[in-house]
């Protein structure tokens, strides 16, 4: 007899408007899908998207930085919150910090965030603008693993987007996000259902060489 697949467990990092956290929420919904989203961590207790967890009911958690003497403290609080959760992947959906060693290590490898340009080029808080200021013709986004760096962590997924001549930064970011939903949605599936491996700055999608599906 062959054993159902276990449900993996995720733990979504927020800040803002939650249209990601969204898109998680209904494709976990539906069938087939791998995952579940087991709790929602957010630095900022008024941001908007957490009515997008509490309306599917899933457990709200709130760390914000001001509450803690140091930075290093808040860290440790932080992943401590994502502990309690026992994720199988964090996912970072607009969380606008960035995260410390203590918790990037704690869950090497297995914390994802996603990033509007094709990483390596652009990367860091004004990557729609820097795109447009040098005039590339080809931007997107990229899904990747989190590391101690600013967007240097290993490429798990990357999609592209064309830069129209009469594109503004925001035009241009609102159409990449459109299509970074979807690869987030997209790239999650693949991880929970197929596992994956790191090795070096390669990340490949599905079980260890030599070992089962």
């Amino acid at each position: 007899m062959t054993s159902e697949p276990r449900t993996r467990s995720l733990v979504v990092l927020m800040s803002g408007l939650g249209t990601t956290l969204k898109a998680i929420l209904e494709a976990v919904a539906g069938d087939g899908y791998g995952a579940e989203v087991a709790a929602v961590i957010s630095d900022n207790p008024e941001a908007a998207g957490l009515e997008f967890a509490r309306a599917a009911g899933v457990p709200v958690e709130i760390v914000p930085l001001n509450d803690y003497a140091t930075r290093e403290e808040w860290d440790w609080a932080l992943g401590d919150a994502i502990a309690r959760h026992h994720p199988d992947l964090v996912v970072l959906a607009g969380f606008m910090k960035i995260l410390g060693a203590p918790t990037v290590e704690r869950f090497a490898g297995s914390i994802v965030n996603t990033h509007p340009a094709l990483l390596p080029s652009f990367p860091g808080a004004h990557a729609v603008r820097d795109t447009l200021a040098h005039g590339v013709k080809v931007t997107g986004c990229t899904v990747h693993i989190v590391d101690v760096g600013v967007d240097t962590g290993p490429i798990v997924a990357q999609a592209a987007v064309d830069v129209r001549e009469n594109d503004t930064e925001e035009s241009l970011h609102e159409r990449i996000k459109g299509v970074e939903r979807q690869l987030v949605v997209d790239t999650i599936r693949e991880m929970v259902t197929r596992g994956w491996t790191i090795e070096g700055r390669t990340v490949r999608l599905g079980p260890p060489e030599g070992e089962k599906p």
